[in-house]
């Protein structure tokens, strides 16, 4: 069931437009109990570089990851932040927490020069 003004959802791990989602691309280390659930939280997961800058976003709605945790950490309860985003869900919220700390975890390492 859509409501008005939301969109459809769009099968998951699926190239969407110019952007995909971080099923595609990411691969994150867990444990094999834990790893095909971390796998379809992050499909929910989407990045467009013609959309919020291209950074990580909810199923292609233009709401952040980082909106998302930034309000859990403020002290919001999950309550709030979908009663401020009712067009939201609550396996969302648990897309983005598992996304930022799957990037929280991450190492950049810078390339060697030959």
């Amino acid at each position: 069931m859509i409501e008005s003004g939301m969109k459809p959802k769009k099968k998951p791990g699926t190239r969407t437009g110019k952007g995909y989602s971080a099923s595609t691309n990411a691969s994150p280390r867990v444990r094999e109990d834990g790893q095909r659930l971390t796998a379809k939280r992050l499909e929910r997961i989407t990045f467009d570089p013609a959309r919020m800058g291209g950074k990580p976003c909810i199923r292609d709605l233009r709401v952040t990851v980082g909106t998302i945790v930034g309000l859990l950490a403020a002290g919001h309860s999950k309550a709030k932040v979908l009663q401020l985003y009712p067009y939201l869900e609550p396996e969302d919220i648990d897309a983005a927490l598992t996304y930022a700390a799957w990037r929280a975890e991450e190492r950049e390492l810078p390339l060697q020069h030959a």
